[in-house]
């Protein structure tokens, strides 16, 4: 793909993006230190060794747009999955299902936690009510009977909370001062058991919860056609070039394009009044450029099918579920004039009323900055930048050309979705809870949602927890050829083969893939630092 990334240059963009800048972000930082070291040296070849394998063409999620230190992906990182969200668990799945055949394992459904039982500043009870069954489709809320109740004593316990994107009482609580009023109306990103209640037993038992204000939610969210939970909403995972509009009609400023920065977005919409914004496209920007977030909404790479993937990047339509979208979705309108576009997002929005006038001028000033190479509108600027990258002019951002000579003409109205908790249970690097004034008090394991350049990092933290579970455990020797370090009866985890000089990322790089095998290229071909999934 063309590209050169680095573990220097990744951990600049991390801290720019992160801007870490209270008491209580030193172990967020040590977490992201050691996350992007791994990331940059073992991580990839730790999950090939897993059966995991990912589409050559690499995403740039969140490019920033404020210079060289601040927001942003300087590169694409972000690496899709060979089979999405089921290829990820498969590997894993298998070793679990094999260590119940084997009697390693006991797994107990419809188990729910009410209590952590502390004793002597360690969880060695977990307590709660056991559930009747249930036939609810997976995802979907379906209240459900106690049958009974349930204690479990053990050495180690290790808790996965989630987020809290499922209870939206509990994000206005936590809502960021900084952002403004909270949205009156939010779709949801996530089911509603995503709801902080574990979050809540755990810190009942002692732990400390930090930066409870700090949230990644969307707002390029749409309506499902087909909802499975209460106000299920999808993200649109966007190119660069739709034309975005607030909700009373004006075009956002430079930076806020499609996939630059979500929370900088976030923030100024939640200023204009509303909730909600426009994009204005046509069918050659959605053909090439809207992918929707969700194993169900890919099924050319869920199933790993190559005629589809090979018709997604050279095909006259979008794919099947985006154009399931644009027919069936309350949020689409698809027109051949702009005023009858804007007709259609009168008719749809909440308020205010959209001027046809002003939106017209301001899509025909844009188109006129084309009519040379060169131009003055920060936009299409970054268009042309984006079309540099190979993996961007194959099958991510169309062609530049003028938004109103195309049609037909389509206009999105966009939400605020609900989706990543970046707060939570403070921990060390040895997975342990942490309570006030950062003593160890349990293995902890938080597999939460993430940004787009972040979100592999649950697998690789979840294996860091567990494997620090096994030591506390007294395990005498950690799998994988790993290093224990000791100091004052405390074991940290060392990454095998971590660097003693340089980055340590050169000896993954491959080759060059070229355009003419890239739809088909094997899966080694890794030259960017792995850090999304």
């Amino acid at each position: 793909m063309g590209i050169k990334d680095s573990l220097d240059l990744a951990m600049l963009d991390w801290m720019g993006t992160a801007s870490f800048d209270r008491p209580e972000d030193h172990w967020p930082r040590k977490w992201a230190e050691a996350y992007v070291t791994f990331a940059a040296t073992e991580k990839y070849e730790w999950l090939r060794a897993r059966g995991l394998r990912f589409f050559p063409v690499v995403g740039w999620a969140e490019r920033g747009g404020y210079g060289a230190i601040g927001h942003g992906n300087s590169v694409p990182r972000f690496h899709v999955t060979w089979g999405t969200g089921p290829g990820v668990v498969e590997p894993f799945a298998a070793m679990v299902k094999d260590a119940v055949n084997k009697g390693l394992a006991d797994l107990r459904f419809r188990h729910r936690v009410e209590d952590l039982v502390v004793v002597d500043g360690a969880v060695t009870h977990v307590k709660g009510v056991i559930l009747g069954d249930t036939h609810a489709e997976r995802g979907a809320h379906e209240a459900a009977a106690v049958t009974g109740d349930f204690s479990f004593e053990a050495r180690q316990v290790i808790v996965t909370s989630g987020g809290i994107g499922g209870n939206h009482d509990l994000v206005r609580k936590n809502w960021p001062s900084r952002l403004g009023v909270p949205p009156r109306q939010m779709l949801s990103g996530v089911p509603q058991h995503v709801d902080g209640r574990m979050l809540g037993i755990t810190q009942n038992a002692g732990a400390r919860i930090i930066n409870p204000d700090r949230m990644w939610h969307y707002t390029e969210g749409i309506r499902n056609w087909a909802p499975v939970w209460q106000r299920h909403g999808i993200r649109i995972l966007p190119g660069p070039s739709s034309f975005w509009l607030d909700a009373t009609g004006q075009r956002l400023p430079a930076p806020l394009f499609p996939g630059f920065d979500t929370l900088g977005t976030l923030e100024y919409l939640m200023k204009t009044g509303y909730d909600h914004s426009w994009f204005i496209l046509n069918q050659k920007i959605i053909k090439k450029e809207f992918a929707l977030s969700g194993s169900e909404q890919n099924p050319d790479l869920t199933n790993k099918d190559w005629r589809q993937v090979v018709k997604r990047a050279f095909g006259k339509e979008a794919t099947g579920p985006v154009e399931a979208f644009k027919a069936k979705g309350a949020d689409f309108i698809v027109a051949n004039s702009l005023s009858e576009i804007v007709d259609g997002m009168n008719r749809i929005a909440d308020a205010p009323s959209l001027s046809l006038a002003h939106i017209s001028q301001q899509l025909q000033a844009r188109d006129a900055q084309l009519q040379n190479k060169f131009c003055k509108d920060p936009q299409l600027m970054a268009i042309r930048n984006a079309r540099q990258y190979l993996g961007d002019r194959l099958i991510r951002t169309a062609p530049i050309h003028p938004i109103l000579e195309e049609s037909p003409l389509i206009a999105v109205k966009l939400h605020i979705l609900t989706r990543k908790s970046l707060g939570g249970l403070s921990t060390d690097l040895n997975s342990r809870c942490l309570i006030p004034p950062d003593n160890p008090l349990v293995v902890f394991m938080r597999p939460e949602k993430l940004p787009a350049s972040v979100a592999a990092a649950c697998t690789v933290t979840g294996r860091w927890r567990a494997l620090s579970s096994a030591v506390a455990s007294s395990l005498a020797e950690p799998p994988g050829g790993q290093r224990w370090l000791r100091h004052k009866n405390k074991a940290t985890l060392l990454p095998k083969n971590l660097p003693i000089g340089g980055d340590g990322f050169s000896r993954w790089w491959r080759r060059v893939i070229r355009v003419v095998n890239c739809l088909y290229a094997s899966f080694n071909d890794s030259k960017t630092i792995l850090t999304g999934s």
